[in-house]
């Protein structure tokens, strides 16, 4: 009833702000149909609230959705947009997708249609190609310390705080690992992902995992081996062989901390409250950073919404793009309890009023960012890249061969795909 109060209100107040101020855009009076490319229509919970607030305060608008599934998206996306000026409004799914798609020709550049780009954390900078960006991101998930209350009152430690060097995390790690065997409990777990380690070395905002040169990683994998060889994390071998996964984890109480991205926020939620997650005293902060780099520093993704270069109505296509990354829709997805790109004090006090979400203020706080670098940045070149980095992880994190053995992989063969 709270979530329906909102979004009503939410329109309303859409559609006097229209009225009122007499801003109706140049097509206002006239019927127009937009055509939306998206996937999973049936399982996404933030499409038709977008829609019905949208088309509240613009009736003369109607928007058809075109789901073109997820597990082929990018490839059916091109298709329907090669020499089609069917669709207006299209859904990017990631990075390499968008690269495929500025690079194709097939979005416009939205430069100048009136958007205040300050309030993306700095992602608006990271698709730009070539002095323009051509596309705004409505969704982002962010990575943060998720923490066991519970294992820090037993281990006699102060909880984590929203201001943590990666001096200061790895020490805390260290000081609240405790116990022996079935019984013990790891100060910090790591995911198999490379992401989990090695972007670590990427939030002082000098170096991308593009560069070509991976001698920046050497501390952070030094790190978090050492954890690893005094029992503060599971070994990454184990994890792999096993295909064990970050939530058992964590909803067992065998983690104090665990890095994670606000995505796990609503299954460690619905967990608890189906019994099947443990860990039901919890918090998150905000992820730990370099020294001298501000706190609220982190890795994320994004979801993004452009314009079809060949849309015959390119104007109405614009202003719901802008609606839908802006704002309004940025309140209308937190109350779905997803993630928006733009998180606004409003925003933040959706998403924290969520039922089961942690009560205290540090847990609030943590969804606030000041600078949140991709996970992988725009390049050409990425799923090679990444392929490389991928396999010098797996053998560093398994011994295969050492830290420095490792970057040295990188180097050479990045640099040759570079060539």
């Amino acid at each position: 009833m709270k979530k329906t109060f909102k979004r009503v209100l939410t329109v309303f107040l859409a559609v006097m702000l229209v009225a009122g101020l007499g801003i109706l855009p140049a097509y206002a009076d006239e019927a127009v149909t937009l055509k939306w490319a998206v996937w999973d229509t049936n399982l996404t919970t933030y499409y038709q609230p977008l829609i019905d607030a949208y088309t509240a305060a613009n009736p003369n608008v109607t928007i058809e959705m075109v789901d073109l599934g997820s597990s082929d998206y990018q490839n059916a996306l091109i298709t329907q947009l090669t020499g089609n000026a069917d669709l207006d409004v299209v859904c990017v799914k990631d990075i390499p997708g968008y690269a495929n798609l500025v690079k194709g020709g097939y979005l416009i550049p939205l430069n100048d249609v009136g958007v205040d780009t300050s309030v993306y954390g700095g992602t608006i900078e990271q698709i730009t190609v070539d002095g323009s960006y051509y596309a705004l991101p409505f969704r982002s998930d962010h990575w943060v310390i998720f923490y066991n209350k519970d294992a820090f009152d037993a281990a006699g430690v102060a909880y984590p705080t929203n201001d943590m060097t990666m001096a200061e995390y790895d020490a805390l790690a260290r000081a609240v690992t405790s116990g022996v065997g079935a019984e013990k409990v790891y100060g910090a777990h790591y995911h198999t992902w490379r992401s989990a380690v090695s972007l670590f070395s990427i939030l002082d905002g000098k170096h991308t995992v593009v560069d070509g040169n991976y001698d920046f990683m050497k501390d952070t994998y030094e790190l978090i081996l050492a954890e690893q060889n005094d029992g503060i994390c599971q070994d990454y071998g184990t994890l792999k062989a096993t295909s064990t996964h970050y939530s058992g984890v964590f909803f067992n109480n065998q983690a104090a901390m665990l890095n994670m991205g606000t995505w796990f926020i609503p299954t460690q939620i619905d967990k608890i409250k189906s019994g099947e997650s443990l860990s039901a005293n919890w918090g998150i902060v905000k992820y730990p950073h370099p020294e001298g780099v501000p706190a609220g520093t982190t890795l994320g993704t994004i979801t993004s919404v452009a314009v079809n270069a060949a849309s015959k109505k390119q104007d109405a296509a614009i202003d719901f793009v802008k609606f839908v990354a802006g704002p309004e829709g940025a309140s209308i997805l937190a109350e779905t309890g997803t993630f928006p790109a733009i998180k606004t004090a409003e925003v933040l006090d959706i998403l924290a009023a969520q039922d089961g979400f942690p009560a205290d203020e540090n847990s609030k706080e943590a969804l606030a960012t000041v600078q949140v670098y991709l996970e992988m940045p725009m390049h050409d070149k990425a799923a090679d890249i990444e392929r490389v980095l991928n396999e010098a992880h797996d053998g560093i994190m398994t011994y295969a061969f050492t830290v420095d053995e490792g970057i040295a992989m990188m180097n050479e063969e990045v640099s040759a795909i570079l060539g």
